[in-house]
């Protein structure tokens, strides 16, 4: 999940670069947009990891208990699962060319650039190994350590390897690469264990299990980094490009790749185009390859069909009610892990594998909602989410201000 501080303008002095920057000059359309996004990252890890084990998903599919539920796994599958986290792997990308711009001027760039890094990369070891091994802000930090020295090097250069990166994750599918996975024989036990120590088990069992599970899930942070890294640099790229700087220059760039990158998503990932291609004679990865391509041309159509709705029409006044929890993403999202877990897992109400996709959902919906009410709230007293405000303070090795003075608003 990318959880970025989207704020814009460059200090000019080491005082000036470690005080909180006003909300009138943030980027809200980002808050916006990230706000947005943490609803799909919500659906994706709710009804596919804490419902039921991580690994259900590679095992052959079972007959629906319900046709709604179908239709919600199916509406996650397609409009949701791995698009979010695309949208979420730009907007990091975004936030890190912004925190290099406002530190430009502070001679210790790269030190507190690191750190930040760093930061994160504590906070993800925590949440990984004490909480949720589903975690990505780990995966996030080590990217963003690869992404940095781009920082310094001509935007053409992002615009290449960012190319590169994405174009060898579409092909690798077709391509005989030493990353391991397990047999379909191993993923039956699996599951079948998972789903008596998770929906059973104390906290200490969960955790020494959710330990066990970790070499197997490696290989799926494997296979993602290159899309990771990818849409790191893409969000980079709009940022010292000027697109997101300003939207209104590049209006006709935005509405092209919000039409285009939600029409190429939509058509590489019908069921409509499987069923045409399981006609033709064509090699049996190619479906793969085409569903990586979707998910990244999805998430580039969301991005910028978000930004052309905040900027160019009078959405912006409806979706302005998503800039709080995107503000507070970071906190939300560790938020969502606590109690998604306490939920499900044995050492809280037990409902691992005990509801449907549909009921799952709209629980989901419902704790968005009140996450949504809870930012809202917040940020009327204080400057960040409560982890946004410990990020920070690491970052810079100095206690931030919490609170909100009139000075900030």
């Amino acid at each position: 999940m990318s959880l970025i501080d989207t704020t814009a303008g460059v200090p000019s002095s080491t005082d000036e670069r470690v005080q909180p920057v006003a909300i009138a000059d943030r980027i809200h359309a980002i808050d916006m947009l990230r706000g947005i996004a943490l609803f799909g990252v919500l659906a994706v890890n709710l009804v596919g990891e804490f419902r039921v084990s991580l690994f259900q998903q590679f095992l052959p599919a079972t007959p629906f208990l319900s046709p709604l539920n179908g239709a919600v796994e199916s509406f996650i599958s397609m409009f949701l699962e791995m698009k979010a986290f695309a949208l979420f792997s730009i907007l990091f990308g975004v936030g890190l060319a912004i925190q290099s711009e406002r530190l430009a001027r502070s001679g210790c760039r790269l030190r507190l650039l690191v750190r930040r890094l760093a930061a994160l990369l504590a906070i993800g070891l925590v949440h990984l190994l004490l909480i949720w091994n589903g975690d990505i802000l780990t995966e996030y930090a080590l990217a963003g350590f690869v992404a940095l020295p781009l920082l310094w090097l001509p935007i053409w250069s992002t615009a290449v390897a960012a190319f590169g990166l994405l174009a060898f994750y579409v092909a690798m599918p077709a391509l005989s690469l030493p990353i391991s996975w397990p047999s379909m024989v191993w993923l039956q036990q699996h599951v079948s264990e998972a789903n008596h120590v998770y929906a059973t088990g104390s906290y200490g069992q969960i955790l020494r299990f959710s330990w066990h599970e970790l070499a197997c899930i490696l290989p799926l942070h494997e296979f993602v980094f290159p899309r990771t890294l990818g849409l790191f640099l893409v969000g980079m790229l709009a940022w010292r490009s000027g697109v997101l700087r300003d939207p209104q220059r590049h209006r006709s760039l935005l509405l092209v790749v919000a039409s285009l990158g939600l029409m190429l998503g939509m058509l590489l990932n019908s069921p409509a185009l499987t069923q045409a291609m399981a006609s033709w004679d064509m090699p049996p990865a190619t479906r793969p390859c085409l569903e990586n391509a979707a998910g990244i041309f999805m998430g580039l159509g969301y991005g910028a069909s978000v930004i052309a709705l905040v900027e160019f029409t009078r959405a912006r006044s409806v979706l302005q009610a998503f800039a709080p929890l995107g503000r507070m993403a970071f906190t939300n999202y560790l938020m969502q892990s606590l109690i998604f877990s306490w939920v499900f897992f044995g050492y809280g109400l037990g409902y691992f594998g005990r509801l449907g996709a549909a009921e799952t959902l709209f629980f989901g919906i419902i704790f968005y909602i009140c996450q949504m009410a809870l930012s809202a709230w917040w940020l009327r007293r204080h400057r960040f989410g409560p982890i946004e405000w410990l990020w920070r303070t690491l970052m810079y090795g100095i206690r931030q201000p919490m609170m909100v003075s009139a000075a900030t608003r």
